[in-house]
């Protein structure tokens, strides 16, 4: 008579499941504190002001990127939602900012920027009520016709939204009535470096509380949250509202930086390439965002540079060896390397 392997696997002893239930229980009520090396990509921020004093502006787009990209891996990464729409709440952050500089003439940054945040994530709660009660590619082909939606209807009243000419006679008034965006762009380079990191503590404080917790379960096994009376449903939509409202952030920063907004900013491209970042840079990891718009927008800068037509082929090239090599993106090698030294030699 056969014999399976689970009759011959060993029964792990009362001790060793002890040890287990231990360690599990440590990670979980430690997992939440920083650890020394989070510090390294805000020093690299930090860094950069002072050793690329001429490239700020380059330097605000990349920490905007990786803004909107933290807005996409809230739902992605930790709630397991799928999309290719996620550029709508970035386009009604920055044309919140638009209309209401050229058409309203007022131009005040921080107040326009929290109404761009409270009509993004009034847009995504209303959106995602109705769009996540479908799942998978459903849920896909949705999120992507409601952008073209909205953008064709931006097109379609051409007269209020510039269309893809752009909205005419915009005029950013100076940070806090005193700091004016200069040549460069460092006094914006601060600006959204502070605005990131308080968005970063918010993300991270989500994704280590007993809510992340809950978005992980859904993204594992949405039946068997059901199942235990969590109200799914109600969870990844304030999880999208959050994320529409941090989308909508970036792309009122992103108004204001470059003081130019086209109907562009709903592309398809925008959703796809914020997509790609998360997938270099890895997701359901907070920092997979900062490592992968990073790169996304360090290759996009310099390959444009060397071949302004077949530049994207190099972004594909390093997209389909992640995806073969690197499953769990930059951020999973980083992971393994460091589980791999931090053992050390076996004696």
């Amino acid at each position: 008579m056969a014999v399976s392997e689970l009759d011959t696997a060993p029964v792990p002893t009362q001790t060793q499941t002890q040890t287990a239930r231990a360690r599990a229980a440590d990670f979980i009520v430690t997992r939440h504190r920083f650890r020394p090396w989070e510090a390294l990509p805000w020093v690299l921020i930090v860094a950069a002001y002072f050793v690329f004093p001429d490239r700020m502006t380059f330097g605000t787009q990349v920490l905007i990127a990786i803004m909107f990209a933290l807005s996409l891996d809230l739902i992605l990464g930790y709630a397991g939602i799928v999309t290719l729409g996620h550029a709508v709440f970035f386009g009604i952050g920055a044309y919140t900012v638009a209309l209401l500089t050229a058409r309203l003439n007022w131009g005040e940054p921080i107040t326009a920027m929290a109404l761009a945040i409270v009509l993004s994530s009034a847009a995504g709660f209303v959106s995602g009520w109705f769009l996540l009660r479908y799942r998978n590619l459903t849920l896909l082909m949705l999120t992507l016709a409601a952008a073209i939606l909205v953008q064709e209807a931006g097109n379609y009243r051409s007269d209020i939204t510039g269309g893809y000419d752009g909205v005419p006679g915009m005029e950013i008034w100076k940070l806090f009535g005193v700091f004016e965006n200069d040549l460069y762009g460092r006094v914006y380079y601060i600006y959204v470096g502070v605005l990131l990191f308080l968005v970063f503590l918010v993300v991270r404080r989500i994704i280590y509380s007993p809510f992340g917790a809950a978005l992980t379960g859904i993204r594992e096994n949405v039946r068997r949250m059901h199942a235990i009376g969590s109200p799914v449903h109600l969870r990844l939509v304030t999880a999208y509202t959050i994320a529409a409202g941090i989308a909508g952030m970036a792309g009122a920063l992103f108004a204001q930086s470059t003081a130019y907004t086209t109907l562009g900013v709903f592309d398809f491209d925008n959703s796809a390439k914020v997509m790609v970042m998360l997938i270099l840079g890895g997701t359901g990891r907070i920092y997979g965002a900062f490592v992968g718009a990073a790169v996304y927008m360090i290759l996009e800068d310099h390959l444009s540079k060397l071949s302004p037509t077949f530049w994207q082929f190099g972004i594909g090239l390093l997209l389909v060896l992640t995806v073969l090599f690197a499953r769990r993106g930059l951020m999973g090698l980083v992971e393994d390397a460091a589980a791999y030294f931090g053992k050390g030699p076996k004696k």
